[in-house]
């Protein structure tokens, strides 16, 4: 088996400077770190973004760090609603604020050398048709992926559990309605895969090998969206390790653990044993 790049998600690390998470993951031996760009990890609305990307850049390459960029911050643009506004949002405005973030990602991780940038549809308000909302969602990623043709940084979609766009047939539904764009690629979350999807993790992982361009990995159990430090759910780690290795997938696989950050240089190392030993419990 090829040895995965392994990496650890900064949403899992928001009790730290952002500068202490990232030494702790070198320190520990990982290959790289899942940035989620929010108000305490490299704000995107704050000013003097480029000036701080570059220094974040340094930074990285300093340690030795690869990078992908993320945007599943909770409060990022409204700090009412989680996730708000979306993609699927009803006022177009709103939709617009969520995709200039996009784009702003984007940009962000073209200047730190991202392999990716991350991103999910939302869930479907209110009162939506599921035509209108697939449309809202193809529409607003046009402008999104237009970026991504200009930087060269791919666009990785993610099933989420009670979102518009929650399967991996739904990736290929959206795939399918944007014209199969060379930029559009897919966020695999192995515990999502578990969650949800009628196939096992292993599985999921040969059948979406084409379109891989970043993974997420934690522990789930059957029917029940919480992500657990490995060993507390379901997953059967060898053979999907096993199978992301065939692929020869070369993104990194990022450990997701946001709601364990009161935990997380702890977690941050029993997870990176845990999978160097080949998620054997």
């Amino acid at each position: 088996m090829s040895p995965l790049r392994l990496g650890y998600g900064t949403n899992g690390l928001t009790d730290l400077r952002l500068d202490d998470a990232l030494t702790l993951l070198a320190d520990l031996g990982y290959d790289g770190v899942g940035l989620t760009l929010d108000h305490m990890h490299l704000d995107p609305l704050a000013p003097g973004l480029a000036a701080r990307t570059g220094r974040v850049a340094q930074r990285l390459e300093a340690l030795g760090l690869s990078v992908t960029v993320e945007t599943g911050a909770r409060y990022v643009l409204d700090p009412r609603r989680k996730h708000g506004p979306t993609l699927l949002d009803a006022d177009p405005d709103a939709r617009w604020a969520r995709i200039r973030l996009l784009i702003r990602a984007v940009r962000v991780a073209a200047d730190l050398g991202a392999h990716a940038v991350h991103c999910f549809s939302g869930i479907t308000p209110q009162g939506t048709d599921e035509d209108t909302a697939w449309k809202r969602l193809a529409d607003a990623l046009g402008p999104v992926l237009d970026a991504c043709e200009e930087t060269g940084v791919p666009l990785a979609v993610e099933p989420e559990p009670g979102h518009l766009l929650a399967t991996l047939a739904d990736f290929h539904h959206l795939r399918h309605l944007l014209g199969d764009p060379a930029q559009l690629g897919l966020t695999l979350d192995l515990g999502h895969c578990q969650c949800l999807e009628p196939l096992p993790p292993a599985d999921c992982v040969r059948q979406a090998a084409p379109w891989l361009r970043h993974v997420q990995i934690e522990d789930m159990r059957r029917g029940v969206h919480e992500h657990l430090p490995f060993g507390d759910g379901e997953i059967d780690f060898p053979p999907v390790l096993q199978a992301l290795a065939d692929t020869g997938y070369q993104g990194l696989t990022v450990v997701e653990l946001p709601r364990h950050s009161h935990a997380g240089p702890e977690l941050a190392a029993q997870s990176l044993h845990f999978l160097r030993a080949g998620g054997t419990r």
